[in-house]
């Protein structure tokens, strides 16, 4: 694993759900901004800065186009 998806393993131990679960979940926010997305993960789901942003940033590069 490179990169964001390296801490991948940490959030599904932490916080219970897939990457898939969490990357739904970031999709149906949209068009909501980065760092909207990024705060909705810490706020609403208790994420560290960290895991919020690799899921994000992952997600919207996956998702591009």
């Amino acid at each position: 694993m490179i990169g964001h998806a390296s801490y991948f393993p940490s959030i599904e131990k932490k916080h219970g759900k897939s990457i898939a679960e969490w990357k739904m979940l970031i999709l149906r926010h949209l068009p909501a901004k980065y760092i909207e997305l990024v705060s909705m993960l810490k706020s609403e789901h208790g994420m560290g800065h960290s895991h919020a942003n690799a899921l994000v940033a992952h997600t919207l590069a996956e998702n591009r186009g």
